[in-house]
């Protein structure tokens, strides 16, 4: 990927003011998951953790904590033996990751491809992530000027699947949370972007995504491109999953 994001502005030929109008305010991008390919990072680092009190944690265990607010995993890591402060293992799991990153960004193709469209499109980006802000930071460090706004679960009172996070993003880009496409990929962030009234797309990474009236649903964001989330803003939906997946 070469895009220069400095160069990425709202007065790029390639999308003509014409065509611009129809496009959404912003879009809304979740991290883990969904732009960087980061959770067997985090799994990694719990069954670390787990391994040290002598607590058996599986790949599926894992799972289950995809997409939710990092407290709540604590909370369930320390109900499961993990003999620290929820706080103290928050820490120690954003230490471990944010390491990771920082050596390899693991960049999700088909989001940093479309991540660069949209920027090339002029359209406003914000990060909405439960990763706190040391670990947002370490993530894109290789595209600074790629969002306008950075939400990171350390500055919310309710994490996801609450729409807090979502509303926030759009109150501080200045834009309608309806006229905005968030694209998601765990069920909490499903959930949130869906609640905050954001038209939302779900991308299907590690976990099942259920279907919900007016939720697009995509095996990959390969072929979306602009035209996708253009049709997205303006309410068609996408469904790739069928039903029952």
């Amino acid at each position: 990927m070469t895009t220069d994001f400095t160069d990425a502005s709202p007065t790029d030929s390639t999308y003509p003011d014409a065509r611009r109008a129809d496009l959404p305010a912003a879009v809304l991008w979740d991290l883990d998951g969904t732009l960087i390919d980061s959770e067997p990072y985090w799994i990694a680092a719990e069954t670390e953790l787990a391994l040290k009190f002598g607590v058996t944690w599986t790949h599926e265990d894992g799972l289950t904590l995809v997409g939710k607010p990092l407290p709540a995993s604590a909370a369930l890591l320390r109900g499961r033996g993990v003999d620290m402060d929820v706080t103290d293992i928050v820490d120690f799991l954003i230490a471990r990751v944010a390491e990771q990153v920082r050596r390899h960004v693991p960049w999700q193709s088909d989001a940093r491809l479309l991540l660069e469209q949209t920027l090339a499109a002029g359209i406003p980006c914000a990060l909405v992530t439960m990763s706190y802000a040391v670990l947002a930071e370490a993530a894109t460090q290789s595209v600074p000027d790629a969002f306008s706004v950075v939400v990171s679960g350390d500055e919310v009172t309710n994490g996801k699947p609450h729409p807090e996070s979502y509303l926030l993003a759009a109150q501080r880009l200045g834009v309608d949370i309806e006229d905005c496409v968030a694209i998601e990929d765990s069920p909490s962030g499903i959930g949130a972007a869906y609640a905050s009234g954001a038209r939302t797309i779900a991308v299907k990474r590690l976990t099942p995504v259920e279907p919900l009236p007016g939720l697009t649903r995509v095996t990959s964001l390969d072929r979306l491109g602009i035209d996708g989330l253009r049709d997205v803003a303006a309410g068609t939906v996408i469904d790739e999953l069928g039903s029952g997946v």
